[in-house]
């Protein structure tokens, strides 16, 4: 064994060893500050994020409208990833938007529309006949003013990134209708009976296939682009409401969706297509009469939503029209089977999304009476049946318009559905929280619902307001952890 040597460590030696330790402590100090700023900083990226993500939602703006929306099997999508969306309906923006000194109005509504999170608008793209600021003034002559206005009406949707879903005719006789295009031919000496003619009558068709051509080709003069090329728009929309007295059964509408349908896709394969019905189910579906309401108005919401040049269903629901010596449970209770059993045959049978294109409470109901608080019951009634049908099935419901945005000093156009977002602050509260849980569905849920293998085979109930899932606690907490391991797995792989 050799023994230990013993001798004295240079004092040179004890300071090299001592600073190696003050070196390796500095080091570490180093270290650890760094990971501190390191932990902060990854910590700013995520609150960055996630304020970026609610910027998108709600500053007008935020949101791009440079791709187009489009839809995959029974889901909206857009740029690959879901699409679900809270919007509104506000028909009168181009007749207002027509007076340029009255612009300012639509302005507004679009701002606040976006603010709330509103991302999807529908309206007029028609007026047609001689009466106040018609589009259409006679079959192929248009005013130039009031084309503007739509101009105007698509370029300020695309600035506060709102997409439009633009309706090409009315089955009404607001703004002309069905009735206007009949009596263009009958003054050209063409032998037509009425307005429902306006299906069958080659003159007329033509008058309408004439409309979309042109409305389709415009070239926007505010962006400088062509309708047809313009991701802003959304879909276009063939005519509001369709009805067919002379034929109950829905074959009459259904022709006539067919032929225009092929029509309008042959001049504009980039945007989606629906038809604009009601959802009152025809004579393809006679054990589905028993959810419409006490009347046939002609469609058939089944064989025609099968078209193939049509991309999305739509429903529209008005118990308190349609229902009107029914109390408010009653009215709920029939509001709830319209759209489950419409969001049902979506997803089984057309394999296409559904759109509630229209619901609301009018405060000129008779019947049930009508106050600020009942309209935000009804209201979260209709988004928590969005919210559970979207959830459950991947997406199939894709969103609903509340009936109708206005701005002050607009009350000439109010029709008791009107809600203006700078006076109705409880009304605009509810409308934003639908807007935030739609928006954090399409980020979560839904793709969890895709990883995992499409739509949910349960539906859990989900508060109306908050849109938290009321389930018991530890099967909630399992599937929680079940997400994040799920989760971890693809973070892995």
């Amino acid at each position: 064994m050799t023994p230990l040597n013993l001798q004295p460590v240079p004092h040179s030696s004890l300071y090299k060893h001592s600073s190696k330790l003050h070196l390796a402590h500095s080091r570490q100090q180093q270290h650890s500050v760094f990971f501190n700023k390191m932990a902060k900083l990854a910590s700013a990226l995520c609150f960055i994020l996630a304020a970026l993500t609610l910027l998108s939602i709600f500053v007008p703006g935020c949101r791009s409208t440079s791709s187009f929306v489009g839809r995959r099997g029974a889901q909206f999508v857009l740029d690959g990833s879901p699409f679900l969306f809270n919007g509104f309906n506000a028909y009168w923006m181009m007749h207002v938007a027509a007076e340029p000194a009255q612009r300012g109005k639509v302005s507004v509504v679009l701002r606040e529309a976006a603010a709330a999170g509103l991302t999807v608008g529908r309206t007029w793209a028609f007026n047609d006949g001689g009466g106040d600021r018609a589009l259409q003034v006679s079959p192929g002559v248009y005013d130039e003013r009031v084309f503007q206005g739509l101009d105007f009406v698509i370029s300020e949707a695309k600035k506060n990134g709102v997409r439009l879903i633009l309706s090409l005719a009315n089955n009404f006789e607001d703004f002309g209708g069905r009735a206007q295009y009949v009596k263009w031919a009958r003054d050209a000496g063409v032998a037509v009976n009425g307005e429902d003619d306006f299906y069958t009558n080659p003159v007329v068709k033509g008058y309408y296939k004439n409309h979309v051509k042109r409305v389709l080709t415009r070239i926007n003069s505010i962006t400088k682009i062509s309708y047809k090329d313009d991701p802003t728009i959304l879909a276009w929309e063939l005519i509001n409401e369709p009805r067919c007295q002379a034929d109950s059964s829905g074959k009459t509408v259904h022709t006539w969706a067919l032929e225009m349908a092929s029509y309008t896709k042959s001049l504009d394969k980039k945007h989606m297509l629906e038809i604009g019905m009601e959802g009152f189910y025809g004579d393809s579906t006679p054990e589905k009469k028993q959810y419409n309401p006490d009347y046939q108005v002609g469609t058939d919401y089944i064989s025609s939503n099968l078209i193939d040049h049509i991309d999305f269903a739509t429903i529209h629901a008005y118990p308190d029209l349609w229902l009107p010596g029914q109390n408010d449970g009653s009215q709920t209770n029939f509001l709830r089977r319209w759209m489950r059993s419409h969001w049902d045959d979506a997803v089984k049978i057309l394999k296409k999304p559904l759109v509630l294109a229209e619901f609301g409470l009018s405060k000129k109901n008779a019947g049930i009476g009508y106050s600020e608080n009942l309209r935000n019951a009804y209201f979260n009634t209709v988004h928590t049946s969005i919210y559970n049908l979207a959830r459950t099935g991947g997406g199939s419901l894709g969103g609903g318009l509340v009936w109708q945005l206005m701005a002050e000093g607009m009350e000439s156009y109010y029709d008791g559905y009107e809600i203006v977002l700078s006076r109705d602050a409880s009304t605009k509260a509810v409308l934003m929280r639908q807007s935030h849980a739609m928006s954090e569905l399409a980020h979560t849920v839904i793709r969890e619902g895709a990883a995992a293998g499409g739509a949910r085979d349960e539906e859990e109930e989900i508060d109306a307001a908050s849109h938290v899932p009321v389930v018991d606690g530890r099967k909630h907490e399992h599937r929680r952890r079940l997400r994040e391991r799920h989760a971890r797995r693809r973070s892995h792989s």
